[in-house]
């Protein structure tokens, strides 16, 4: 007791007051609070060295630095993931949702392809990763939420946590309603033949109905039995049974699933997170096997040189890591503060930013050799088209019989069909070229890779190529199931672990506070499964999510790298973790991130100010897609809910003033500082 008091008497400030701190959570590590709490006039706020590429201070830090404040102090009623593996499935099980599986392919195909895989993979570990560090080791280092964070880091942008909240509450709501989808189809899945593989009868009658008639069964499918899909987002109608009956399930799931915290949640990732992985390696097998899946590759590989000069492909490149990875929703910095503090979070980034591009790229590989296999499908059909109307034109005595197709033609269209075009007269082809139908492989391509979201039309229609397409449905369905409550899994961690961390009580309420949410969170979702529903998640997905996350991890950035100080927080780390760390991270943080981050934002900003927001509706009169403009009371809510969701920053700050100007007392929620003189002998 005597050692500790006289290393407390030697660590105070050499002003003429004494600073006594009285907390009532776990004492952290002086500079987790206010700079001018800690220092008195006569010190400096850093003494680490002033060169941002120096190393010297590590040694100098892992030398100094006393060891007892390398241990935990966290709470100790505060749960622990079971072990690293399962906190390694919970950050990865985040970071690879369900636009891994559509999204990501599709914005490969339509901005450069191999010029957009190689932006995806600079801007991963250039920007990714340094970000995803920072979140992970503010959470492992501050054990708290996304709310306690950013309040500890900088009370000026304590509304960046609350901001975090919203997000996680609003995106919630919506991405169940994904997972829904797919236990629905999971559900229909278990039919011979799959109830999207042929047009249903009319009631009554032997007659196909025609809306499926004029259309694909699958797409018929998706409007008219599963979302049952008004013609217009105007139009809307009580919740539709069976999918309020699937969402009701899904937070089951996602209720059982975090009722223990991260103990039962934990046990659950060895399925929901390992499964998909071995799922995607299955279909990457088979597709490679398919007819066509050269084609499709080959369209993969193929770079774009103009994609490289493109601003519009940057942004989606940008906007598509950062949304996919997870930034910005405090998912991270509530799964990292159930970790040891000695844990080494430098790893674990980049094993998580590994494992994402890994799951991004099999996921991509399958998807570019199915579609390759459905393109020459729907070119051989063109291909035996065309040769069925040559005959017709033959009978009819248009056409001489010398350019009679051979019979080999359909049963290999794909190599007899061109060798036989290429060997007719030219005079031939010019009297046959009106009547045929233009067959381009590319043509068939671009057909069959449409669809940004998660476009379970095109899913099925992989489906059906497939031999044994029942097997395939389930285990198509069972994988997007998981990757969909894998990712609920983390979008709830950061939303009861800032409730939990801000309100003491509730730690003790670990399952009432679950059912509670999960409760609430079911409830808002019925919104999303009426037959307008899906045109409200499109308008969230496409123009909402992207601005408040990209503000959020603008602040986040710049809080931690310019107002808490980059090298202060390395130094932090290189104490936490006993280890030395790269000095590249500072520059990362405080000058390339930062700046592409700000370009992206007023990028984003400015295309979603100068473009009319569209939805993709369901027409019944042609039983087709029709691309539909949102009416004025949709533009307004969209507006609303950013500004709702970005108005906790504002006012946190404007709060943060007014307590800075006119200070009433300097007591805070779970620090409190007193000042009081200090004995004359102790000066």
């Amino acid at each position: 007791m005597e050692a500790q008091d006289e290393k407390s008497q030697t660590s105070r400030p050499s002003d003429s007051k004494s600073l006594t701190i009285t907390s009532s959570t776990p004492q952290l590590l002086k500079s987790e609070l206010p700079t001018e709490e800690l220092m008195g006039k006569g010190q400096k706020l850093d003494t680490l060295s002033p060169n941002i590429w120096s190393d010297e201070d590590n040694d100098e830090i892992l030398e100094t630095t006393d060891s007892d404040e390398l241990k935990d102090k966290a709470p100790p009623d505060r749960p622990y993931w079971a072990n690293k593996i399962e906190y390694l499935l919970a950050q990865v099980g985040f970071s690879v949702g369900l636009s891994t599986i559509w999204r990501f392919p599709y914005l490969c195909f339509h901005n450069g392809g191999g010029s957009f895989l190689i932006f995806c993979i600079h801007v991963l570990f250039l920007i990714g990763v340094p970000l995803l560090f920072l979140e992970m080791a503010a959470g492992q280092r501050m054990h708290q939420g996304s709310i306690g964070v950013w309040k500890v880091i900088s009370p000026w942008i304590g509304g960046v946590g609350y901001t975090s909240f919203m997000v996680c509450c609003i995106v919630g709501l919506y991405y169940s309603v994904l997972m829904a989808w797919s236990l629905f189809y999971l559900v229909q899945s278990f039919q011979s033949p799959l109830p999207w593989s042929v047009c249903p009868l009319l009631r009554n009658s032997s007659t196909y109905d025609p809306e499926c008639v004029r259309t694909t069964s699958t797409t018929y499918f998706w409007y008219r039995n599963v979302l049952k899909a008004t013609d217009k987002i105007e139009m809307g109608g009580l919740p539709v049974k069976h999918l309020s009956v699937s969402v009701f399930v899904t937070w089951l799931i996602i209720c059982i699933s975090m009722i223990r915290g991260p103990k039962s949640s934990g046990k659950m990732l060895y399925v929901s997170v390992i499964l998909p992985y071995f799922i995607l390696f299955c279909l990457l097998i088979r597709s490679l096997t398919l007819e066509g899946a050269k084609f499709g590759l080959d369209s993969l590989l193929a770079a774009q040189v103009p994609a490289l000069y493109s601003v519009e492909v940057w942004r989606r490149t940008g906007n598509q890591i950062f949304l996919s990875m997870g930034h910005g929703f405090g998912s991270f910095i509530a799964i990292s503060s159930y970790i040891p503090r000695s844990n080494n979070c430098v790893m674990d980034a980049f094993a998580v930013a590994l494992l994402n591009l890994v799951a991004s790229l099999t996921a991509m590989v399958f998807v570019f050799a199915t579609m390759g296999h459905l393109a020459t499908k729907n070119n051989n059909k063109c291909y035996v088209k065309n040769a069925k109307t040559v005959m017709n034109l033959i009978v009819t005595g248009v056409l001489p019989p010398e350019v009679q197709p051979p019979d080999s033609l359909y049963y290999e269209p794909s190599s007899i069909y061109p060798k036989w075009f290429k060997s007719l007269p030219e005079q031939m082809k010019s009297m046959i070229l009106p009547h045929l139908s233009n067959c381009n492989l590319s043509e068939q391509l671009k057909e069959v890779m449409e669809g940004p979201g998660v476009a379970f039309v095109a899913i099925t229609d992989t489906i059906s190529v497939f031999s044994g397409s029942t097997l395939w449905a389930i285990v198509i369905f069972v994988l997007l199931a998981n990757l969909g409550l894998s990712t609920m899994i983390g979008i709830m961690q950061g939303i009861i672990t800032p409730l939990q961390d801000t309100f003491a009580s509730l730690r003790k309420q670990t399952k009432l506070l679950t059912v509670g949410i999960c409760v609430l969170m079911f409830l808002g979702s019925l919104i999303f499964v009426r037959p307008s529903g899906s045109y409200y998640v499109n308008l969230l997905d496409d123009y909402w999510a992207s601005l408040p996350l990209l503000l959020i991890v603008i602040l986040e950035n710049v809080a931690m790298a310019w107002i808490y100080g980059a090298r202060r927080f390395l130094a932090d780390l290189i104490i936490m973790l006993g280890r030395p760390i790269s000095p590249i991270f500072r520059w990362l943080w405080c000058f390339l991130s930062p700046f592409v981050l700000l370009v992206l934002f007023v990028n984003t900003l400015i295309h979603l100010c100068r473009k009319n927001i569209t939805y993709l509706a369901w027409d019944s009169s042609i039983s087709n897609e029709v691309i539909r403009t949102y009416p004025l009371w949709a533009k307004v809510l969209l507006i609303i809910s950013i500004v709702i969701t970005i108005l906790p920053i504002p006012a946190y700050f404007l709060y943060t003033l007014i307590d800075v100007a006119f200070p009433v007392s300097v007591i805070h929620s779970k620090v409190t500082v007193i000042f009081k003189p200090e004995a004359k002998g102790n000066s």
